[in-house]
Parts: structure tokens; sequence; C-alpha cells
């Protein structure tokens, strides 16, 4: 592992900014700001506090290598590490959709219509998702720089410089706007989902040593602080130039806005930098598609022929499709599929943390049943909102995940320690803990 850990803290930074910095991060931000001002950067802001809470958690990833579902399946068994996959596979269905929404709406700019946008860019993820496309990154990432770049050019131009250096003040006062249990849901479901998703640790076992370790999260979470009233300031400021058409909807202001800048979407410009937020869509859906197949063939339930591959992928966009057709804000759907991650895994990983600093050790039993019921809780709890979205019984859906999830969990915690204390040899206990 020693060859492979070659990153400084710069180096680091740029990857695990890379690792937000996408489309729901650009139009989510955006989209909100569209209605609430300053205080749509709210979920860009969590993702940078995240970045500094999981200063608390990088030297144990940096440590020990292995991601979350590998250390505790090792420690509780194969079931457990299916489980842990079934739900990143389940989260990276809602990051799937987001890009599907956010493609389709920066192709409305264009003209094009958002349901048959959204059937062909499913089938165009899923083709880019079969094909040896991995090294692409770069210029994905590229492109996303060059979106940058024409939004700090689009901040002079429309004399919005000042608005983006009121803006962490701003910020803070037009919170009140938003709605109470959003304004928890939002940074605690975003925030402990930075400290247990394995995008971030797949960068961390990277680094040089742990002082780049820290310092690059450090780094990190600064930039992407900086870059969280980004989209905000952009949009505020073409509201301000009174730039913005009537009409026109949260998610099409920062593709329109980057069209404007490019003198229209008559204008090759225009439509060039419009391509720099089209094409990264692509290798970022592509790549999720590819991550959720790798994920259920690592199941050994099917065998990994070009034909599974290709009805796995098949069905695994058809799944994102559905919930992109059902709409909604971006940023709302990134944190509901968030949530249903961190309720289910979140009360088994600190169970295992108090095992490895030997506080407490939980049962094989006990971990096993508390990530079956928060699994299922958080799975149920999401599917029935993304139904009826009018359900949430603590003002927001994401709470409602998170509470509902995280509550099975520890029941299940509680009960599993039960059938372990009285009922040692029961046939329960057998069933729950399986072959592994």
């Amino acid at each position: 592992m020693s060859d492979n850990r070659k990153l400084n803290a710069f180096s680091l930074a740029v990857l695990l900014v890379s690792g937000h910095y996408g489309l729901g991060f650009l139009l989510g931000t955006a989209e909100k700001s569209f209605t609430l001002g300053a205080a749509g950067s709210l979920y860009a802001v969590s993702v940078g506090l995240g970045t500094i809470a999981v200063l608390a958690l990088a030297k144990f990833y940096w440590n020990k290598v292995e991601q979350i579902w590998t250390l505790l399946g090792n420690r509780y068994g194969k079931r457990v590490k299916i489980l842990l996959g079934f739900m990143s596979w389940l989260s990276l269905i809602g990051i799937e959709s987001v890009q599907l929404i956010s493609g389709a709406f920066i192709l409305k700019v264009l003209g094009v219509s958002v349901l048959p946008s959204m059937l062909v860019l499913a089938i165009l993820f899923a083709i880019a998702s079969l094909l040896p496309v991995e090294k692409a990154g770069f210029l994905f990432r590229g492109l996303l720089i060059l979106n940058f770049l024409a939004m700090l050019y689009g901040l002079w131009v429309l004399h919005g410089l000042p608005v983006y250096l009121r803006s962490p003040l701003e910020f803070i006062g037009s919170l009140k706007q938003v709605n109470p249990p959003d304004l928890v849901g939002i940074p605690l479901c975003t925030i402990l989902l930075v400290l247990v998703d394995m995008k971030y640790q797949q960068f961390f076992v990277q680094a040089k040593d742990v002082r780049n370790l820290y310092q690059g999260c450090i780094l990190a979470a600064i930039v992407l602080l900086l870059l969280a009233f980004l989209p905000s300031s952009v949009v505020i400021a073409a509201q301000n130039a009174g730039i913005l058409p009537a009409g026109i909807q949260g998610k099409e202001t920062l593709p329109f806005i980057l069209s404007w800048i490019g003198g229209g979407v008559d204008n090759p410009l225009g439509i060039g930098l419009m391509m720099s937020l089209i094409v990264p869509a692509l290798g970022v859906g592509s790549s999720i598609l590819r991550m959720q197949t790798k994920t259920v063939l690592d199941f050994h339930i099917l065998p990994a022929s070009n034909l599974n591959r290709l009805l796995i992928t098949t069905g695994n966009a058809f799944l994102a499709l559905i919930v992109a057709l059902r709409g909604g804000e971006i940023v709302n759907l990134i944190v509901y599929f968030y949530a249903a991650y961190v309720a289910a895994v979140f009360v088994s990983f600190v169970a295992y943390l108090l095992a490895e600093t030997e506080r407490y050790i939980f049962s094989k039993t006990s971990v096993m049943l508390s990530l079956l019921m928060g699994s299922m809780s958080a799975a149920s709890v999401l599917i029935f909102n993304l139904i009826n979205s009018n359900a949430a019984v603590f003002g927001s859906v994401e709470l409602n995940i998170m509470v509902m999830g995280i509550l099975f969990s520890l029941l299940g915690l509680l009960v599993g320690q039960v059938i372990e204390k009285y009922f040692p040899a029961s046939k329960i206990k057998e069933e729950i803990e399986g072959n592994g």
C-alpha cells in the first residue's frame, strides 16, 4: 500500500474537492438560491463543514485502508457486507437521478423538452458505463474547472463580486427563510454522510503521511466553503441585473446565465459553456452506473457475464429514470438518499468503532440485526416519501428517513443483545448470523 501513498496535501485537496464539486453542488445550490437567496448555499456549506468534521476519522481511514463494508464484513460477516453494499447501491440511484435531472434542464435552455432529454440521457449514461472510459475523468474535471472560471467571469460581468464578498454574512442572516426541519435535516445528513461515505476514503488512503492527510482535508474544506457561495452569488447577481427571463425554473438559472455570458444559445461560446456542464454529467452518470453494476456483481449472486452487466446496467438506469421523472428539487433529492444511507449505516459503524477502541463490543447478532432493521426501515421510508412527499412527520423527508432508520437500528442493536444474552443457542440467532 505504501507504493500508492504518493499524494501531497494539495493533490489530496484537489481530489477531495472534485468528489463533491459536481452538478448537484452547482445546479442544486443555484436552484435553492433562486428562491432563498444566500441561504440556498446551505447544502454546499454543509459539504464543507463535513470535510472539516471528517478530520476526526481521516487517520482511522488512512490506517485501515479497506472500505467500510469490507471492515464491517470482516468483523461481522458476509451478510453485513452485502447489506452495506445494497444501501450504497440504493444511494447511488438518487445521485444518478440528479445527473439526469441536471442534464435535462441544461438541455432545456437549448430548447429541448425535459422528458425526452431524460430518456436519451439515461440511454447514453448506460452505454457510456459499458465502455472503457474510466480514464476520461480528467476531461470531466477540466470542464468543471472551465465552468468555475466562467462563473467567476460572470460575477465580474454582472458586477457581482461585492455580492460574493458579502455572501457569508448574508448567508447567516438569510437562514431564517429556510424551513426549520430542513435547517436541521440538510446539514445533519450531509455532514454525517461525509463521515461514512467512501467517496473521500479512496483518496485518504493515498496520502503520503498523516500530516499531508490533515493538511489536505483542511485545504479542501476551505476551498469547498469558498465555492459554496459561488453559484448562489451568480444567481443573485443575475437577479439584480434583471437578465433572468420570466417563468424560468430554478434548475435552469445557472445554465441560462452561462449561455448569456457566452452570448446566448445561438453563439458557439454560449453553447460551449453549457456543454462544460452537460459533458461532466455524462461522465459522472456513467461512472455511477459502473459503480452500481460492480456493487451488484460483488454480491456474487449473478455471474459476471456481459449479458448480466447489460441487464444490471439497464435496470439501474431505469430505476434512476423513474426517480428523475418524479421531479423535485435537486438538493432535496440528494439529501433524501444521503439520509437513507446514513440512517442504515451509522449505528453499525459506531458499534464497530466502539469495538475497535475496546470500549464496548456488540455481538455479531446485534450488529447484523441493527443493520438489517435500519436498512429496511430507511429504504421503506425513502420509497414511501418519494411516492408521497407530503407525509413528512418530522417536517422534512430527510429527517423522517434518518429518525426512523436510526431508531430501528438502535432497536435492532438492543434486540440483538437480548438474543445473545438470553437465547445464545437459539435458531433465531443462527438465522440472523447465517453463514457469514
